[in-house]
């Protein structure tokens, strides 16, 4: 699946909900894997702060980004706008500490991101899975994961309040769903908490035109967009804050009483448990599987190997023997040979799933949608991504890329068969 990003800038302006500071929001392209990031340009150089969850300050009411002065606060109507709609690498300008509330949905957001429009551009999807099922709790907030091969929402509130009660959502968060069923809902909160939250330095931006406000009585002015528009909602923050994986997450979630604080957390608990999954392995165990020697291995180290990615190096250096002839001073890794090196780091994707791999060796049976986007020199360290698209019994189909320095140099999706040597 390739990633995508959007066509153009495109703009949005209005008032922060915490900070209360007014703020033009500018959505802009960014390059394949450049991932989520905010831009600060109100601060001296512009500073730039990913979207990720290691950077993520714990807080209950909002989910900020970076420690002040270099931060940015309320960031998750905005990156579940930019998550739901399948939007993988995109720069996001603020003139301020905190983007427009706008009217406290992330459909604003959504509607200005499908104006924009979206388009793909070179590089792999990047997801974040869960093999094993994992719990997490923090405080009353507490969440179930287990594998599924999209995201899933199973979202639960219970407030003390007779318009709100008890709530249960289930959600497949694809585009489309999303447009249509989370990202209207809007933040919501109640009368007898404005002078706290006020003396915290919070909602100074709030408003009735910008959340649903409750009293004991109910709504104060205006009417509900769903009936239960508050648990979508809590969906709708969900998104945001899962988006801080830095990938598409694939997983059904459950949770009971979720809080920006607990999901941030769990987005941790989820990356460690990934991390941990995947092994790293290096040459001495690289030819333990493959049958290639000098001078055709091609792969020098294994950064990341689960049941269905892999991620390879190969370092090219001016010592490799095809330099002699390709071409003579003028060094050019040879296209095919960097067809090859991807074909070999997915070798290893497939060995790793047979039993006694040192009997066996891959064959690959076809090559599609090959393309080289720029040349490979003495120097550089190809970076190779693969992901498993198709598995029938010991054939399979994969998709992946070559990169240097970030930069897709050569693309393919290939198949092949594990056979006994």
């Amino acid at each position: 699946m390739k990633r995508r990003t959007i066509a153009r800038p495109v703009s949005l302006e209005g008032i922060g909900l915490h900070l209360g500071a007014a703020c033009q929001l500018t959505f802009r392209p960014a390059a394949s894997g450049a991932g989520i990031s905010f831009r600060r340009t109100d601060l001296p150089d512009s500073p730039t702060i990913p979207a990720r969850a290691d950077i993520a300050v714990l807080t209950q009411r909002h989910t900020q980004l970076g420690t002040d002065p270099v931060s940015v606060h309320t960031v998750e109507h905005v990156l579940a706008a930019v998550a739901g709609c399948g939007i993988d690498d995109i720069e996001i300008d603020l003139d301020a500490g905190e983007p427009p509330i706008m009217d406290g949905s992330a459909a604003p957001f959504v509607d200005a991101l499908m104006g924009a429009g979206t388009v793909e551009h070179p590089g792999e999807v990047h997801f974040l899975t869960v093999r094993r099922p994992l719990t997490f709790t923090d405080g009353d907030s507490t969440y179930e994961v287990c594998p599924a091969p999209e995201l899933e929402l199973n979202v639960t509130i219970d407030f003390q309040h007779a318009l709100i009660g008890k709530q249960q959502g289930c959600y497949r968060v694809t585009p489309d769903r999303f447009v249509r069923e989370i990202a209207p809902a809007r933040t919501f909160g109640f009368v007898h908490e404005v002078e706290y939250l006020r003396s915290k330095g919070l909602i100074q931006g709030a408003s009735l035109e910008n959340a649903i406000v409750l009293d004991e009585r109910g709504l104060v002015g205006g009417a509900l967009r769903f009936p239960d528009e508050f648990v979508r909602h809590k969906a709708l923050d969900c998104v945001g804050d899962l988006a801080l994986a830095g990938a598409r997450v694939r997983a059904r979630v459950t949770t009971n009483k979720p809080s920006h604080r607990g999901t941030v957390g769990l987005v941790r608990a989820m990356l460690e448990a990934h991390s941990k999954e995947t092994k790293v392995l290096e040459i001495d165990e690289i030819m333990k599987v493959l049958a290639h020697r000098y001078p055709f291995l091609l792969v020098d180290r294994i950064l990341e190997l689960t049941d269905t990615r892999v991620v390879g190096l190969k370092n090219v250096t001016i010592n490799e023997p095809f330099f002699q002839g390709h071409f003579p001073g003028h060094p050019i890794m040879p296209g095919v040979l960097i067809i090859e090196a991807m074909a070999q780091v997915g070798g290893m994707l497939l060995m790793g799933a047979v039993p006694n791999p040192e009997n066996k060796v891959v064959y690959f049976t076809s090559l599609n949608n090959v393309k080289w986007r720029r040349p490979v020199k003495p120097g550089d360290q190809l970076r190779f991504e693969l992901e498993l698209l198709q598995v029938r019994g010991m054939m399979c189909k994969m998709s992946g890329v070559a990169k240097v320095d970030g930069q897709v140099v050569a693309e393919a999706e290939m198949g092949a068969v594990v056979r006994d040597k």
